[in-house]
């Protein structure tokens, strides 16, 4: 048990429900579960505690086990297995979770979607400080705000092998 919140054991546990196969069902879950998930990662913390970080693994891993779409939760539990969740920090598990997503879209067919568009299309009208303006730590100033600095959801300078190594 690591800050309250037991720590499953990431590579048991195979999944749980059958195939979902109605068509428009399945569809309309996957747009919900996208929505929750998106909203879920950039309302995280930006700089969350051990105990947080376990409790978005563990949600994920869970997940996967229970979707109720069965081969959705097999193909969700393969991409956990090649893409660990980031959960270091609030952009690094919304970015993660962005190209995670568009592995899927690549399999259905689907375009892909722009990353640096997470805070237009996901914002929960919550109040919470978008995942475009997180402190850039080096200069303590706001990143993507304008001026001279690197644009953090600018997936061509990322090094995306890095968020999904495992941080």
């Amino acid at each position: 048990m690591t800050g309250g919140i037991k720590v499953i054991n990431e590579g048991k546990g195979g999944v749980i429900m059958q195939k979902l196969g109605n068509a428009t069902a399945k569809a309309a879950l996957g747009r919900a579960t996208w929505k929750l998930l998106h909203t879920m990662t950039l309302r995280y913390p930006e700089s969350p505690t051990q105990d947080e970080r376990d409790a978005l693994s563990a949600y994920f891993h869970l997940s996967s086990r229970l979707y109720p779409c069965g081969e959705c939760a097999a193909e969700f539990q393969e991409l956990l297995r090649k893409y660990p969740p980031q959960t270091s920090s609030r952009r690094n598990a919304a970015l993660w979770l962005c190209m995670l997503h568009n592995q899927v879209n690549e399999r259905l067919g689907k375009p892909e979607f722009d990353c640096a568009h997470l805070d237009d299309e996901y914002d929960c009208g919550c109040g919470d400080a978008p995942i475009k303006k997180v402190e850039d730590a080096s200069s303590g100033g706001d990143v993507g705000a304008g001026g001279d600095k690197a644009d953090p959801m600018d997936m061509e300078e990322e090094d995306l092998g890095a968020l999904v190594r495992g941080g």
